[in-house]
C-alpha cells in the first residue's frame, strides 16, 4: 500500500516494529475508554501481536494505515477502514491517536482528511461512517470539523464508567466531501 503524506503526518503500512508503540496504549484507560468494547478486558501481548500480523499479512477484512510522523515515520496512531462494502460503496472509520503527548494537536483531523481523500478519490466509495460516544467531546468536534454529520443516536447503548451513555452515529458522503 502506498504512503499518503500530509503536512505533518504520513499514513503508512503497519510494521512489526509498531508492536511496542501499540502496546503502550492498548491497556491505557485514558485512551481505550473512548474506544470499542473490545478494550474492556486487558489486551494480551499475544492478541496485540495477532492483530498486527493480520494487518501486515492482509488476513482481515479491515484495511488501514499507521499514522506516523512525516519526517521519521514514527508511530502516532492508527486509522482503519472496517466493514468495507463494495456493493454499497461504504466503510466504517476507526481511528486512535495512541500517544497521549500528541492528543488534541490536530493529528487525528489531518489523518481523517487524508483518509477521506483516499476513500472518496481512490477507492470511489460513497459513504464513510463512524460511531462516537457522547462524552467524547474532542472526537465529536474533530469529526464535525472534518465534515461528518450526526445521523442519529443510540440512546444509552453503552455502559461506561458506571453509567449508560449514548452512541452517536456520524457519516460523510462523497457529495459532501466534494463540496
Amino acid at each position: 500500500m502506498a504512503h499518503i503524506t500530509g503536512n505533518r503526518i504520513t499514513l503508512r503500512e503497519y510494521r512489526i516494529e509498531d508492536l511496542e508503540s501499540i502496546r503502550q496504549w492498548v491497556n491505557d484507560p485514558d485512551i481505550v475508554d473512548n474506544l470499542s468494547d473490545i478494550f474492556t478486558y486487558p489486551q494480551t501481548l499475544h492478541s496485540t501481536e495477532s492483530f498486527l500480523r493480520m494487518m501486515i499479512e492482509g488476513q482481515t477484512q479491515s484495511k488501514g494505515f499507521i499514522i506516523s510522523e512525516k519526517e521519521n515515520l514514527n508511530y502516532i496512531g492508527q486509522i482503519d477502514l472496517h466493514k468495507l462494502n463494495w456493493i454499497n460503496r461504504s466503510a466504517v472509520l476507526g481511528i486512535v491517536i495512541g500517544r497521549k503527548d500528541l492528543l488534541g494537536q490536530g493529528y487525528g483531523g489531518e489523518a481523517i482528511n487524508l483518509m477521506k481523500s483516499f476513500v472518496f478519490e481512490t477507492l470511489n466509495l460513497n459513504r464513510l461512517e463512524l460511531e462516537v460516544y457522547d462524552f467524547n467531546e474532542r472526537a465529536k468536534n474533530c469529526y464535525l470539523s472534518c465534515g461528518f454529520k450526526e445521523e442519529g443516536r443510540q440512546r444509552q447503548k453503552l455502559f461506561r464508567n458506571g453509567k449508560y451513555v449514548d452512541v452517536i452515529m456520524m457519516s460523510i458522503l462523497a457529495d459532501e466531501y466534494r463540496k
